[in-house]
């Protein structure tokens, strides 16, 4: 029986909690965190600890202060969020925009809507969709990884996802040659002296240590994750079946936030759909809606955006879509 099923009672008490289950993502995401030390250096370092910090002091004041209600601080709800919108940042990205983006994320994104479980969008998401529209320029500074040397002083460049989208728009295939190997993706080194993007795309192996962590533990389900990666892979196959200026579908599976946003932010509990098939949908949509922003779109990454598109369609995915009721009679029985 799945350990976090929800449905219409009867309900049989288990021993997960809210604290439980964060901290288990948490500890996921530990392998992909440790990588971008590796390849960013102190301005790793310096974003996620601001980012940590700044979301966890705004939702003890505004709890404290504003809502006047007992710290959530202990649910480490606060931390994960403080970590996600650090991982979706570039490692130069400086430290008065991080306290904006954290402050929006938790103020705007999770506590206006009454804080943990009440909130209809992910709150990290909702941050660093503020930050790329606010801050463009700074959102989309690239630093190379391996060649930060200090916090503000990076070499930076374009990022695949920024070459695959140059090719499409000029029609110039050959621009895909630059675009590093699977295998360099899947291992994290962006090569060729390209940006290596946000701190949690330098290396999908370790997303995908934490995926397969998180199943193990059931703290999440296969559907979502795997809807989208599978939908993504199928449609830019497609396309680049048709048309070689489209990418390879491996290529892009594995390059920008799709791989973080498909395992850790699609999956968040709140904000998407409590039923299977539901999930399912869910994740088939935002895989579409990923691949048309990434290739029609203003933007080379889409991931986000689609989330929280989808985001805003769960609660009319948990109406339509319902499990059958307990004891309920089929009508062509009755």
């Amino acid at each position: 029986m799945s350990k976090l099923v929800v449905s219409l009672s009867p309900h049989v008490h288990g021993t997960d909690s809210i604290e439980a289950n964060m901290r288990g993502v948490i500890l996921a995401l530990l392998p992909t965190l440790l990588v971008s030390f590796y390849y960013f250096g102190l301005g790793s370092v310096v974003v996620c600890l601001t980012s940590v910090a700044a979301c966890m002091f705004f939702e003890w004041s505004i709890t404290k202060y504003l809502l006047r209600r007992p710290t959530t601080l202990t649910d480490c709800s606060a931390m994960l969020t403080g970590l996600l919108l650090g991982m979706n940042l570039p490692s130069n990205f400086p430290i008065w925009m991080i306290l904006v983006g954290a402050l929006v994320a938790i103020g705007v994104g999770k506590m206006s809507f009454g804080g943990l479980g009440c909130n209809i969008f992910n709150p990290a998401l909702v941050g660093r969709c503020f930050l790329l529209v606010s801050f463009p320029a700074a959102m989309t500074s690239w630093p190379i990884g391996g060649q930060q040397t200090a916090y503000t002083d990076a070499t930076t460049g374009a990022t695949p996802l920024s070459l695959m989208k140059e090719a499409i728009k000029s029609g110039d295939s050959s621009l895909l040659d630059k675009v590093p190997s699977a295998m360099d993706m899947l291992l994290g080194n962006a090569g060729n002296g390209l940006g290596a993007g946000t701190l949690g795309e330098i290396c999908a192996l370790t997303l995908l240590l934490g995926l397969g962590y998180m199943l193990w533990k059931r703290i999440i389900t296969w559907h979502i994750p795997v809807s989208i990666i599978l939908t993504v892979f199928i449609f830019s196959g497609l396309l680049h079946a048709v048309n070689p200026i489209y990418a390879n579908p491996i290529q892009v599976i594995l390059s920008g936030g799709l791989m973080l946003g498909a395992i850790f932010m699609a999956t968040d509990y709140v904000s998407s759909p409590m039923t299977h098939r539901g999930q399912l949908i869910y994740g088939v949509v935002i895989g579409f809606l990923t691949v048309v922003i990434r290739n029609w779109g203003s933007y080379p990454e889409g991931m986000s955006f689609a989330i929280l598109m989808m985001n805003a369609c769960t609660p009319l995915i948990n109406f339509y879509v319902k499990p059958k009721r307990f004891g309920e009679v089929p009508a062509n029985n009755k």
